[in-house]
């Protein structure tokens, strides 16, 4: 049996999917050592779980909020220079520290918890990367040059720090495989070791109730919680385009409360009686809800959003709409035209079924740890 050191950041996004993946590990025998989940963020794991390195508690690492005014440009040079590399700089000694006290055989480590990835290739150990969102396989930066050299830039400052200054891959990507938590019926086709499992989406405790349900169809419409503060206008357009729909019940949620009372719901719950979903295109919610074959309504923000919701619209799983500009009447259309895509959605949701998720992906972790090349079966 094998060691697996799972390195990922203090975001529930990024350590959802991976939690699964651990379980199957350790239910065929392996062992599974976790760093970067922070105190707050405990309870998403079993209580067995082992945070590394066990001599120190659990970090409280600052996710800079940004302002939500933020938008292209600005708004990845803000995640980049304000929390990825400063959290890669603070987590660099805990993963050495987790690696001398566990001595993992394997490392699995999320694109944006790159300490990890220096740690692996400075004291060889093999690794694959964790690709929560599909986005960055399809290399967005590609067609910017002066975005991608600033990138660069800024990777190779880390490795200078930390790591290997004269290794050339990406520290993004790993050389032994990358893990992408959806597939290529939705991605579509990429380059390099891509391994698609699908989602992986686990049972999480959960103890919000369901809303009041009247028996019809359900649009629900939700931003997550990262977009609160951007959301409201978006949200009370969504309200007057559902005000219009008799035949659904929409079920509009609004972390701040200041448009609906509905501030969460259990979504796992709640989507097998959803018709739509609209949403921002966040990877996990589009994720779960094509895993149920319900058509999605996509009003990206920022981030990887914009492509994740080409991806749905490329598909035949979905209607893109325009976060900021969007009528009533449009949403309204958007929504019955949705209603049109449901087998596109549920052609995504047959290959996510035969993907494997956590499963698929804890095989391909075990054949890492035991073959330690890079040649690895698909």
């Amino acid at each position: 049996m094998s060691r697996f050191l799972f390195v990922v950041p203090p975001l529930v996004g990024h350590i959802n999917p991976t939690i699964g993946v651990a379980a199957r590990l350790k239910a065929d025998g392996h062992e599974v050592g976790w760093v970067g989940p922070t105190a707050a963020l405990a309870a998403l794991f079993d209580v067995n779980a082992a945070f590394l390195p066990s001599d120190r508690p659990l970090p409280e690492f600052q996710v800079a909020g940004r302002p939500p005014q933020l938008r292209g440009f600005a708004s990845l040079k803000f995640l980049w220079e304000e929390f990825l590399v400063p959290l890669a700089d603070t987590m660099v000694a805990l993963v050495d520290a987790a690696v001398d006290e566990f001595r993992p055989d394997a490392l699995l480590v999320d694109q944006q918890a790159l300490a990890g990835a220096l740690v692996a290739e400075r004291r060889d150990i093999p690794w694959a990367t964790s690709a929560t969102t599909s986005a960055e396989l399809l290399q967005p930066l590609a067609e910017m040059p002066k975005v991608a050299a600033w990138l660069d830039d800024l990777l190779a400052g880390l490795r200078q720090r930390h790591g290997s200054p004269t290794a050339t891959h990406d520290l993004r990507f790993s050389p032994h495989g990358v893990l992408a938590f959806s597939t290529e019926e939705l991605v579509g086709p990429v380059d390099g070791k891509i391994v698609f499992v699908g989602p992986s989406i686990n049972a999480r405790p959960d103890s919000t109730s369901l809303p009041e349900l009247d028996g019809r169809p359900v649009v629900l419409v939700s931003l997550g919680t990262a977009n609160a503060e951007a959301g409201e206008k978006f949200l009370r357009t969504a309200i007057e385009a559902l005000a219009e729909m008799p035949d659904y019940q929409g079920v509009v949620v609004d972390p701040t409360g200041e448009v609906t009372d509905v501030r969460r719901v259990p979504q796992l719950a709640l989507l097998p009686r959803c018709a739509v979903v609209v949403c921002h295109a966040g990877h996990n919610t589009v994720c779960e809800t094509l895993s149920h074959g319900v058509p999605l309504v996509v009003a990206p923000i920022r981030d990887d959003q914009p492509i994740v919701a080409q991806q749905v619209v490329d598909a035949g799983a979905g209607v893109r709409v325009r976060f900021g500009r969007v009528t009533a009447d449009q949403l309204r259309a958007a929504i019955t035209e949705a209603l049109d895509h449901a087998e596109g959605a549920r052609r995504i949701q047959r290959s996510f079924a035969s993907a494997g998720g956590a499963g698929a992906a804890a095989n391909w972790l075990s054949e890492l740890a035991a073959t330690r090349t890079s040649g690895l079966k698909r």
